[in-house]
């Protein structure tokens, strides 16, 4: 039994001295509880929307005020031009809009009934439907109001009117999501074992002492999983456009050149990684690790980015396949061209040759 205790106790010190293990056991359940504790969540907060008071009287001030009082909205902006509005549908930075048109007091009290317009970006379309009712609400409950101060029944009719996809498929958020997250992590998972592949195999001594320059020799692990990645990328359009019904409304070589950005972000940061690691299997771990779970919590096509905290919104930031996603859905469903997405595209471009400069200067040439 002494024994059994002294190996046990030397078990413990391996364990403790092993900081990747460690942090397998500690890091990741902690940074899974609250990625998934703070973004599972089927409400939806603080939603952009923006209102378009035309009637500018008591029953929308009214029911405006409720709307900011809910943690559900933030209210962005009031606006009565319709280029506007449009342009900020087209931009994302709204996800619904509230119209009230003239005399809408007026006709709640001498007809007896109104309309309020509601236009939702249904692009995502579970966000939209989630929204237009958490409005339809707010109208409902100022409704039951009226009905119980005043004798007779006055109603408030909501027009819903669904943009960019009114038939409300699923299909044009899960397709840009499932495009960022293939490409992005396979991408990034084949490129971060090929350069520790050749020092665990014994051929990377060959590499060095050949006539290329070590930029060469990076370059030339990634050019092969460019061409492969577009090979990919073609398949991936066509089932989604001819067999799912995939809108494509924009142009289908702008959308070839963004996704070329993505690959080449993603190939940078396997070669950054490939790198750092001395073994396939960990550069392989902190792949999946590192790729899976900030690209399907924080890219935004499974759970709206406005439900989880600022710290974590911030973080967001710095995941490529966020700004990828947006770029997709811009010209995808949307139709839009390059003017619209240009930021995003920036944001891409400063990432890759960030990413691409660390790893050329992690790249030893002397192996140790």
């Amino acid at each position: 039994m002494k024994q059994f205790l002294i190996f046990v106790r030397k078990e413990f010190y391996h364990v403790a001295r092993d900081s990747k293990t460690l942090l397998l056991l500690f890091g990741m359940p902690v940074a899974q509880i609250i990625l998934f504790g703070f973004a599972l969540s089927n409400e939806i907060k603080n939603a952009k929307v923006v209102i378009c008071d035309y009637a500018n009287d008591y029953a929308s001030h009214r029911i405006i005020q409720s709307i900011e009082a809910s943690n559900n909205f933030d209210v962005e902006k009031s606006i009565l031009s319709h280029e506007d509005l449009e342009k900020s549908f087209q931009e994302g930075t709204i996800k619904l809009a509230i119209i009230f048109p003239g005399n809408f007091n007026n006709d709640l009290l001498h007809l007896k009934k109104a309309q309020v317009q509601i236009i939702a970006d249904a692009s995502d379309p579970n966000t939209a439907n989630t929204l237009t009712a958490y409005a339809t609400n707010i109208m409902m409950g100022y409704q039951k109001e009226l009905q119980q101060s005043n004798t007779g029944q006055m109603m408030i009719n909501t027009n819903v009117r669904m943009i960019y996809n009114p038939e409300l498929k699923g299909v044009t958020n899960f397709v840009p999501g499932v495009m960022a997250l293939v490409l992005f992590l396979i991408c990034v998972l084949m490129t971060s074992v090929s350069i520790v592949r050749e020092k665990e195999m014994g051929t990377m001594e060959v590499l060095l002492v050949s006539p290329f320059k070590p930029v060469l020799v990076i370059i030339a692990k990634a050019v092969p999983y460019f061409a492969l990645s577009l090979v990919n990328l073609t398949v991936i359009l066509i089932l989604s456009v001819f067999v799912m019904g995939m809108p494509m409304n924009g142009s289908i070589l702008l959308l070839f050149f963004e996704s070329s950005l993505l690959i080449l972000t993603a190939l940078s940061l396997g070669l950054l990684i490939s790198n750092s690691t001395s073994s396939q299997q960990t550069a392989m771990l902190i792949s999946l690790i590192g790729g899976m779970l900030p690209v399907l919590i924080l890219t935004g096509f499974m759970f709206p980015l406005e439900n989880i905290p600022w710290p974590l919104q911030m973080i967001a930031n710095f995941v490529p396949s966020k700004w990828y996603y947006i770029i997709v859905k811009s010209i995808m469903i949307k139709g839009l061209g390059f003017s619209a997405i240009w930021k995003e595209t920036l944001i891409l471009a400063g990432m890759t040759i960030f990413l691409l400069v660390v790893s050329i200067r992690k790249f030893k040439i002397r192996l140790e």
